[in-house]
């Protein structure tokens, strides 16, 4: 499990498995956002696994599945809600994590400007510098 932190209320992942649900409830984590759709590779664990093994550890846990580089309006709003709802630091998953930061970059539950949602998903590892123009024409 590679935990990325964007700051203390969110943070991605790639995939991750049951058995690290325990873990991720010790790090203080209160809920999970899975990002990912179900079957997309041989051998990946099902979002239902993953939110019975986060019943089991008490944390809520969001599908909120997206997929083809498709961001659709109400997906982003979904995670918007979601984000702002959570009574506690939120991780959220997908294969690699760029689905889950570019969610949470669009969708900007903390109302943050362009530059510094790009900065804190590059500190993470992730480039989303291509979405500069999309993002500056939402914001119009």
């Amino acid at each position: 499990m590679e935990i990325r932190r964007i700051d203390d209320r969110f943070a991605v992942s790639p995939q991750i498995a049951p058995d690290d649900v325990a873990e991720i409830a010790r790090e203080g984590f209160t809920t999970i956002i899975c990002n990912r759709p179900d079957s997309e590779e041989a051998g990946q664990p099902t979002s239902v696994a993953i939110a019975k093994a986060a019943k089991r550890a008490g944390l809520d846990f969001h599908l909120i599945a997206v997929s083809g580089g498709a961001f659709p309006e109400t997906a982003v709003a979904r995670f918007r809600g979601v984000r702002q709802a959570a009574n506690g630091p939120v991780l959220a998953y997908c294969r690699t994590g760029t689905r889950s930061i570019t969610l949470e970059t669009l969708a900007n539950p903390e109302d943050r400007s362009i530059d510094d949602r790009l900065s804190r998903a590059a500190s993470a590892g992730y480039d989303l510098s291509a979405m500069r123009d999309a993002l500056v024409c939402e914001n119009k």
